[in-house]
């Protein structure tokens, strides 16, 4: 893309500090200072490497399966009263999720490191077993830090960690999600910054993580981009994913801000977790009631009580049960660039259903608040628009999930 088109659309990436804007930055001990300029410097040099771009590449396609599916939805779009809803089938990867494009990436970054040991964080147990799969094999131990509420929802996961030779450390602190375990990982990783590598899994954290989680992940939309062209479609009307931190968020959106200029760009629109209810004390939705402050080693917005402690964020989605929102969604929403749009419990399980029941496709819970935006989109958009929605992952690990919301 163009320097001219790029600034047509009013959008840029991270400065050379990692601030989208005002939000970004690395808020961390200085001890750690030194392993993130290490990491950037060594991501910048392995990402101009033809050598590891083609390894990557290699696993990408022959080991995940990329570029994953493009499948036109033809029976949910007529329910939800759309045109077309093409499908971008990231539960269709190899580990059943979005995760894997990542962990592979970084895990060839930590052997090109010398680093043999890595750790990692998880809600949902997807990035847990896709960097436990990453590191089976490449050959490097593996640590992954998860909470105890979440071990418990998501314990067909936290077996598959163990299958692949993975240590799941439980953690009880606060409410036992996203949120403690990802507090669990950094201090494990302040202690251990010599030898170990941090796989993180969302695109937050302090610079380089949130570009090095993007630009792992930025293939989904544009594979999606040549996709929908084979298909004759220039350019949808909407394109939709769920945002937790909002790692497959914005490796969706990413493509489609770089190569649409402002007055072509499709309505892009994230879907975030509601919970119980934007007015409930239940929720995760971080955009919609979230406020400016620093998390985990970023500035953004984030669920916050008066004096700026991070407040407890819940959904009955694991992966999205997280009281923050990567900076460079930050930036994106307040320039105006992508919408944000909470979606609750109940209405991310009705989609779910619809899902299974019309297309024989079982979402995950996360993706399925994604899906709860269709029929809204219909109606502001008309029946003729076309809609791009990334399935981030497949419902397998939420089954117990649904069973106990009362599906």
């Amino acid at each position: 893309m163009t320097n001219e088109s790029a600034h047509e659309t009013g959008y840029s990436g991270a400065d050379e500090r990692g601030y989208f804007g005002p939000y970004g930055g690395a808020f961390v001990p200085e001890t750690v200072v030194p392993a993130l300029e290490e990491l950037s410097r060594a991501f910048s040099e392995a990402m101009a490497d033809p050598l590891f771009v083609e390894a990557y590449s290699t696993l990408l396609r022959d080991y995940v399966g990329r570029p994953s599916a493009l499948y036109r939805a033809d029976r949910l779009a007529a329910a939800v009263g759309l045109g077309a809803v093409y499908l971008k089938r990231e539960d269709l990867n190899h580990t059943g999720a979005h995760k894997i494009n990542n962990t592979l990436g970084q895990c060839l970054l930590a052997k090109r490191m010398g680093k043999q040991r890595v750790i990692a964080e998880t809600g949902a147990g997807q990035h847990g077993v896709a960097t436990a799969t990453a590191a089976a094999l490449l050959d490097l131990e593996c640590v992954v830090f998860m909470g105890t509420e979440d071990i418990r929802r998501q314990s067909l996961n936290v077996y598959k960690m163990g299958l692949l030779g993975a240590e799941v450390v439980p953690v009880d602190d606060g409410t036992g999600t996203l949120a403690d375990a990802v507090t669990a990982a950094m201090r494990h990783w302040v202690e251990r910054v010599e030898d170990t590598f941090y796989v993180l899994g969302s695109a937050l954290g302090p610079h380089p993580y949130p570009t090095i989680v993007r630009e792992f992940q930025k293939m989904i939309g544009s594979e999606s981009i040549a996709q929908l062209a084979e298909r004759g479609v220039a350019r949808p009307d909407a394109v939709v994913a769920c945002v937790g931190g909002g790692s497959n968020a914005i490796g969706t959106f990413y493509p489609f801000l770089m190569h649409y200029g402002r007055d072509e760009l499709p309505l892009l629109v994230g879907a975030e977790a509601a919970g119980k209810g934007i007015d409930s004390p239940l929720t995760g939705a971080s955009i919609a009631l979230g406020d400016p402050g620093v998390m985990h080693g970023f500035f953004s917005y984030l669920l916050q009580d008066e004096r700026g402690n991070p407040l407890e964020a819940y959904s009955i989605s694991a992966g999205l049960d997280y009281p923050g929102i990567g900076p460079e969604h930050a930036y994106l929403h307040d320039e105006g660039l992508v919408r944000y749009v909470p979606v609750t419990d109940s209405e991310a399980v009705a989609a779910f259903s619809q899902l299974c029941t019309l297309e024989g496709i079982i979402p995950a819970i996360e993706s399925s608040h994604a899906l709860a935006l269709l029929p809204a989109l219909a109606a502001e958009l008309g029946p003729a628009a076309i809609v791009l929605l990334t399935v981030s992952g497949r419902g397998d690990k939420d089954i117990d999930i649904v069973k106990e919301a009362g599906l």
